[in-house]
């Protein structure tokens, strides 16, 4: 009688072991998707402001352009007032 519960004893305990190992095997594997996924979260975030950036970046550039433009054709209207008035 007291064999029988000790070898029930030591199942059950062999049992909880494997019970054990199988939550933290499934812990391990959460764990690494739930890295993964924050990593990739991250990438994304990342190359967003990038491309923010590099848009700010672009049109601060054009608008630097149009300005000089702008002030170019003001430019030839005003050498073009003076020209008809010297005339």
């Amino acid at each position: 009688k007291t064999e029988r519960k000790a070898e029930r004893k030591k199942g059950r305990k062999k049992e909880r072991q494997k019970e054990r190992k199988a939550d933290r095997q499934t812990d391990r594997k959460t764990d690494r998707q739930k890295d993964r996924q924050t990593e990739r979260q991250t990438d994304r975030k990342k190359d967003r402001q990038k491309e923010r950036q590099t848009e700010r970046k672009t049109d601060r550039k054009k608008d630097r352009q149009k300005e000089r433009q702008t002030d170019r054709q003001k430019d030839r209207k005003k050498d073009r007032k003076k020209d008809r008035k010297k005339e």
